[in-house]
């Protein structure tokens, strides 16, 4: 019994970052600011000859198809005064590949919630009102870690984004299609490495945040103690 309890509380300790960084990844992927802002910082539209109103629409695009049960993307502008299907086969079938990655993540996400869901209940059914001090405890240890998990990951961000990048990329696809031609595939011009970099911080950003508020049970007596210490 003490095994299983010891078990369970593990498992929920560990499910809160994966719960965070899954949730504010979704959040991320369906903004429709992170793309209107990556389209206009790395001046997509002057690059590609796709005026912005029709990006906004791909962008649109991107968004449905994570979200939707279409095995293949169609992003269809108007470039350069031509209205067409502007990615090419092998593109195509490197966002297949992205949107297998990005569903799971969005399942991971759902378990992830189901679990912390049912073991919050399951406390209350246990232990009524004694229940909230001990989840307070939980959230904070929680907090905690995953604070030191997204700080570990903002900071190799900004000291070698490019390698992390490359290495999420080898491990993520067991193929080559995400190995594209900035002077070729729209993709990695419409998608620099440099809008990745920014998504990334916004996740890494509102996890850190979210982090601290469920440490926040814990600060008053980390303070008294450095009071008495110091």
């Amino acid at each position: 019994m003490l095994f299983l309890k010891i078990l369970l509380v593990s498992i929920f300790i560990v499910c809160i970052p994966v719960f965070l960084i899954t949730s504010n990844l979704r959040w991320v992927i369906n903004a429709p600011f992170l793309y209107s802002y990556g389209f206009d910082k790395y001046d997509v539209a002057a690059r590609t000859g796709i005026e912005r109103p029709e990006l906004i629409k791909a962008g649109k695009s991107f968004r449905q198809y994570f979200n939707n049960d279409e095995e293949v993307l169609e992003v269809k502008v108007v470039q350069h005064g031509v209205f067409k299907n502007i990615y090419n086969s092998k593109e195509v079938a490197h966002m297949v590949d992205v949107k297998v990655l990005i569903q799971g993540v969005f399942n991971v996400q759902a378990y992830a919630g189901g679990f912390l869901g049912a073991f919050i209940v399951l406390g209350f059914v246990l232990y009524r009102s004694k229940w909230l001090k001990m989840l307070a405890e939980l959230l904070s240890l929680a907090g905690i870690l995953t604070l030191a998990l997204v700080v570990l990951v903002g900071l190799l961000s900004f000291i070698g984004f490019d390698r992390l990048f490359l290495a999420f990329h080898i491990i993520s696809f067991d193929n080559n299609l995400w190995q594209l031609d900035p002077s070729k595939d729209l993709l990695l011009v419409m998608f620099p490495e440099g809008f990745f970099f920014d998504a990334t911080m916004w996740i890494v950003g509102s996890t850190v945040l979210q982090s601290i508020i469920l440490c926040l049970y814990k600060f008053p007596s980390w303070i008294k103690k450095l009071r008495v210490k110091f």
